[in-house]
Order: C-alpha cells, then structure tokens, then sequence
C-alpha cells in the first residue's frame, strides 16, 4: 500500500530533514511567515522518495565487457570463474590500481546512480581479497562518503571470493585472525566506517560453515550481516541468515521454502537482484512466494563488472515484468524496504516528517512512469535532491 497526496507540498529544513508533509494549502498557512532559501515549484510533477539500491559491487577497475560474449555464447558464470575470469580478472586490475584511480572511476558510477534517482546506496569491497587491497577499497568509500552528496552504507566482502593459493578454509581463518582485527581498529579510530559484512556462501567458494564462521566473527565487532546467499545453488544461506539475526540476504534465486519461512518470521529481508538473473540467464528469484509469506523484499541493482546496470528503474521494471511484482511492491522494495535492508528505514526510504530529505521530482503526475518508462528515467528525473540540496537538476527534460 503507497500513500499518494494530490496537490501536497514538502518542507525540508535547513538541518536536511523533512519538517512537513501534506495538502499545499495546509502547509502554505502553517509556514506563512517562513523564509525559504529555495522554492521548487512541481506543478505536473511527481515527488517521490530517493531511491535505494541495497547492493553494488562499485569499487573496480578493468571492465569485463569481454565477459559479456562468453556468456552470450553460453559459458556459465562458474565457468568463467574457474577459467580465471570473472571475481579473479577484476581482483588483480583492482590490486595493481592506485585509489586515486580507483575514487575517480567510483565517483564517476556514484554520479551516474545519483543521476538516475539514487540518493542511498549500499557500496562493497570484495575486490581485494588479500587484507591491502581490500582495505584500499574501504578507504575509497569511506572517502566517497565523506566527501559526495550520495548516501552510502559501506561492506566489508572480503570473503567475495577464495584468494589463488589458498582454500577456503585457509582464507576463512585469514579473514578472522588478520582483516577483521584490523577492520575493528580502523573502526574504533574513526578512519573507517564500515555498516556491513558481506560473504559469498556459495558451492566452491565459502560453504555454510566459513560463512557461519566470518559472519558471526563479523558481527561481534559491530558489523551488520548482509550476504549473498543461495544464488547459483541451494545451500540453506537462507536458514542460516536468520539463525544468526541477519539484516539481508541478497540473491536468493535458489531459496528453498523452509528459508522463506525463516527469513520471514526472522524479518531478514531479501534484496533481491533482477538484473543478475537476467544477465546471467538465471531462473528469477520467487518474489511472490516471498511477499505471500511476509518476507520484507527489497531491491538492488548488484551494480558490477558483471552486471552493468546502475539505474534502479531499470530494476523496478525487470521486477515487475519478470518476478511478477507490481509497481507499487516495487517502488517498495527500492525505497523503504531497501533502507530496511541497510537498518537505514528509521532515516531514509520514505517522505515522513523527521526523516532525511532525500527526493527525486519526476516529470510527470504519474509515479508509474519511473517504472513504465524502460530505461527513460534520464529524460524524466528533473530534480535529485539529497538532504535538502539539490544535487542534480536536468534542464534537458523533454515532454513525453
């Protein structure tokens, strides 16, 4: 169920938080005597929560473009990966580059998912595996995060893969022993902040029992567990998420029914990620077993040299037309319920008085054209606003 207000106004304060929401006239009387340092008049248009992409892997370099004719060709992303492609390819680009190579590319993507109507957007390292580069990675968010206009929740992944040389068993020990004492000392010092811990549970690369192990290693230095589970096989992520209290799990293409149940009852939501599954020819996750079973679903873009798609309307219409959702389930899933999935809906994912002031206005006085629209979003968003300032304006905008 979405609220949609007729002829509404929104005030946001000079502190970046929402003051008032409802009818225009109610609001004009109550701030008759205010000033305002900007006015944005929206008559037509549609003013709508910022959106939030609740999984990305923004942080790289060297692209996989050439990946893309393999899978075309029908090499399956484990093929790929043993061939010494996919994670491997872009962990060893990734170590040989500077951060200052690696922050100019990401503030580039970070942009570009802004401009299509992210203000909130959950960033992974993942690319270093070894403690150096993995580190390199969190530097370079926590810099974008303290130095652009997009919100972001940062996440340790540095069991995204099982390092050349080592077994996952040997990897898992190095993960708890070495990166995360250095994590946890970073953390207290303020040189990092770090939301999340991330693992890739998955046949080949970290089973049930080294995830277990990283994740509650993980969440004992503070951390939030958000992982990605059960998505090329069945491996039961599902019911260990909820046994250990996660936040989210992302993927879920191979979610069995007992983990529908537990991640519902747990209230774990589920990103899930219509992109991969598209990109990737995988079966598209259960969503409406899900949503029936009161599982909290939410969505990401999953944005990655493997996945190239950093536009959460794109994701919102690949929901609806393939994981049969409605638009109105997925505007959802890429607002509240993607907070949700970052322990961020107490502050973003809706426009409710005391929350943050995170906006997109489109042109249009239907909200249904930010999903309709298939890839149309950049001659429809008109304004993104994050914490009350204007951070993009179009002027581009052309009718439709």
């Amino acid at each position: 169920w979405l609220a949609v207000l007729r002829n509404a106004s929104l005030v946001i304060g000079r502190d970046g938080y929402i003051k008032a929401v409802g009818p225009a006239d109610d609001i004009h009387t109550q701030f008759s005597n205010a000033s305002f340092d900007k006015i944005i008049d929206c008559s037509g248009m549609c003013v709508l929560p910022g959106l939030v992409d609740a999984h990305t892997h923004p942080v790289w370099a060297g692209d996989r473009v050439h990946e893309f004719a393999m899978k075309l060709a029908g090499a399956t992303y484990m093929e790929i990966h043993e061939a010494g492609g996919g994670i491997n390819f872009t962990v060893e680009h990734t170590q040989n580059a500077s951060e200052e190579e690696l922050f100019n590319s990401f503030q580039h993507r970070l942009i570009r998912m802004l401009r299509a109507g992210t203000t909130l957007v959950e960033c992974k390292s993942g690319y270093g595996l070894a403690v150096d580069t993995e580190l390199k990675m969190l530097r370079v968010i926590e810099r974008a995060r303290r130095e652009l206009d997009i919100g972001i929740s940062s996440t340790y992944c540095g069991a995204h893969a099982v390092p050349k040389g080592k077994t996952a068993f040997e990897a898992t020990d190095d993960i708890i022993n070495n990166h995360l004492p250095i994590l946890k000392n970073l953390m207290q010092s303020g040189d990092l902040h770090v939301d999340n811990i991330d693992v890739f549970c998955e046949k080949g690369v970290f089973d049930l029992n080294c995830t277990r192990r990283i994740l509650q290693a993980g969440k004992e230095i503070g951390l939030q567990i958000n992982f990605h589970g059960d998505e090329l096989h069945p491996m039961n992520s599902a019911e260990l998420g909820a046994e250990l209290g996660a936040q989210a799990i992302s993927h879920l293409e191979e979610i069995s029914d007992k983990g529908i149940e537990a991640i519902g009852t747990a209230k774990c939501a589920a990103v899930l990620l219509p992109t991969t599954a598209y990109i990737l020819r995988l079966k598209q996750p259960r969503a409406r077993d899900m949503l029936k079973a009161g599982v909290i679903v939410a969505l990401g873009s999953d944005f990655n040299p493997n996945a190239y798609c950093y536009s959460m309307p794109m994701v919102m219409h690949l929901t609806c037309t393939n994981m049969k959702m409605s638009m109105n389930e997925a505007l959802a899933a890429a607002t509240i319920n993607a907070a949700y999935a970052l322990g961020k809906s107490q502050s973003h994912g809706s426009l409710e008085v005391g929350k943050q002031g995170d906006l997109i206005i489109i042109n249009s006085s239907r909200w249904e054209h930010l999903i309709y629209q298939f890839g149309g979003h950049q001659e429809l968003i008109k304004y993104v606003v994050v914490k009350g300032k204007i951070v993009y304006k179009n002027d581009k905008i052309m009718p439709y």
